[in-house]
């Protein structure tokens, strides 16, 4: 059964007579339902109601106009552009099953189709099949792919690719990474020699870290950001499957518990399914506007 949007819920609570508690118990709930966390759902709605008592709100278009406001300044966006004649590296984290190598695809394009040398490492050595995942990827746009054999040093292969954007006087390496959390701490002991290796390689000012979070898996989504933030240090974030009916708030909480601000949304499986995330657009769409 598809799950209910957060607007299509607000939109159900406004056939209500009057905004009293009820109604706003009820908004705080749909925010949790929304995959807004419980603190900054309670947070969200008292900051609401005080307001809306304040001002004497009493119609439907300005108790949402509130509240756009009042998530909006959680939400952070960010751009990423890498700058022509330095290596730059955008190292891709995220756990298994997000869609990170696909995401490191969609990347490729969308930066190869505004000018910029790109080169793909992969980074991955561990899952089955990944590198071959990227390797095809790799043919299919044209791109240049940076490899080892299975089982070998990621870091190495993020060393290789950064050597190989030096050689031609700069590029972008997007590099995909393994995502194993099952295995916590050699997982992040790897990141953190993977980490060491690209912020050495990298030019000054030109290295990000880059996770990859599924957006239909709200709290979950915000409990990895807290490990790989932890970890090694987040930079941006790009939310996969965000063509899902949830359009869950987790850029909302994720924005407010860890400031960690949003660079792109990943709307399908074709390479063009990527867009820049936009603070605006996401909220009036997370109310359903």
């Amino acid at each position: 059964m598809a799950k209910v949007s957060f607007g299509e819920k607000l939109k159900s609570l406004f056939s209500k007579a009057s905004f009293d508690d009820d109604f706003f118990d009820e908004v705080t709930d749909a925010l949790v339902e929304g995959d807004v966390g419980a603190r900054l759902a309670f947070s969200v709605t008292d900051e609401l109601k005080k307001i809306c008592r304040e001002k004497h709100i009493k119609t439907e278009s300005a108790v949402i106009a509130e509240l756009k406001t009042l998530l909006k300044a959680c939400v952070k966006e960010t751009r990423l552009t890498p700058e022509n004649g330095k290596v730059t590296i955008y190292l891709l984290l995220g756990v298994n099953g997000v869609g990170k190598t696909t995401t490191a695809a969609k990347l490729a394009s969308h930066y190869a189709q505004t000018g910029f040398s790109v080169i793909l490492a992969a980074a991955d050595t561990f899952r089955a099949a990944a590198e071959e995942q990227l390797e095809m990827h790799g043919k299919k746009l044209g791109v240049r792919v940076v490899s080892h054999q299975h089982g070998s040093d990621p870091s190495a292969v993020v060393f290789d690719a950064a050597s190989a954007a030096r050689a031609q006087h700069g590029a972008l390496v997007l590099a995909d990474t393994a995502g194993r959390l099952h295995n916590k701490e050699n997982l992040v002991r790897e990141l953190q020699k993977i980490d060491k290796i690209a912020s050495q390689r990298a030019d000054t000012g030109a290295y990000k870290k880059i996770l990859v979070l599924d957006a239909t898996t709200g709290q979950n989504a915000v409990r990895q950001a807290e490990v790989f933030h932890e970890a090694v240090g987040v930079d941006a974030i790009v939310l996969t499957k965000y063509d899902s009916t949830a359009r869950g708030g987790v850029a909302i909480t994720i924005g407010k518990e860890l400031s960690l601000p949003v660079a792109f949304v990943c709307t399908g499986e074709h390479y063009e399914d990527i867009r820049p995330f936009d603070a605006d657009s996401y909220i009036d769409e997370f109310l359903g506007r």
